[in-house]
C-alpha cells in the first residue's frame, strides 16, 4: 500500500488489502467546547443581521443599469441615431436615480426576494422588525426578559427589607 495506510503487502493476511475508515468510531469531544448549550446567557441573546450598505446601494444602481441598457438596446435594434439614443438613455437613468433617491419610499420589493439576496433580506426584516416594534410601541432599548429581572428584584429587596424589620422589632 501507499503512503503507510495499511498493510505493505496483503499476502499472507487473508484480506484484499483494501482500508475502509471505521464510520463506528466516535471522537471524543473537545473539552472546552464539550457542552451542548453556550457557558454565557450573552451567547443565546438573537443578533439582527446587519446589511451592507456599500452592496444594497451597489444592487440598486445596477437595476437602474440594467434597465438603461434594456432601453438602448431597444432603441438600437429600431434603428435610432446614437446622439438620439444616448439622451434618452441620460434622461432615464435621471429620472430612475431620482426615484430611487426619493426619501421617505421603500425602494425594496416586499416580496420577490431570493434567498441568495442576503443583504436585502437583512434589511427588509430590519424594517420589518421596526415597523412591528414602533406598531406595538415597544422601546428602543427593550430588553427581552426585563420585566422578570424588575420582578426579580423587587422581591429580593422585599426580603432584603424584612430581616431589617424583625430585627427592629427585637430591639
Amino acid at each position: 500500500m501507499s503512503d503507510n495506510v495499511g498493510l505493505s503487502t496483503p499476502r499472507g493476511s487473508g484480506t484484499s488489502g483494501y482500508v475502509q475508515r471505521n464510520l463506528a468510531h466516535m471522537k471524543p469531544r473537545d473539552r472546552d467546547r464539550g457542552a451542548p448549550y453556550p457557558r454565557d446567557l450573552d451567547h443565546l441573546k438573537h443578533r439582527q443581521r446587519m446589511p451592507d450598505k456599500g452592496i444594497l446601494e451597489h444592487d440598486r444602481k445596477r437595476e437602474v443599469e440594467v434597465k438603461v441598457f434594456e432601453l438602448r438596446d431597444q432603441l438600437e435594434d429600431e434603428g435610432v441615431e446614437e446622439d438620439e439614443i444616448d439622451s434618452r438613455c441620460d434622461e432615464l437613468r435621471k429620472e430612475l436615480q431620482a426615484k430611487m433617491n426619493k426619501p421617505g419610499r421603500d425602494n425594496l420589493p416586499r416580496k420577490g426576494l431570493k434567498s441568495h439576496q442576503v443583504h436585502e433580506l437583512a434589511d427588509a426584516k430590519i424594517r420589518e422588525s421596526e415597523r412591528l416594534r414602533s406598531a406595538l410601541k415597544i422601546s428602543k432599548d427593550y430588553e427581552e426578559g426585563g420585566h422578570w429581572k424588575r420582578q426579580e428584584e423587587r422581591l429580593r429587596k422585599a426580603l432584603d427589607r424584612e430581616p431589617m424589620e424583625k430585627k427592629d422589632d427585637r430591639l
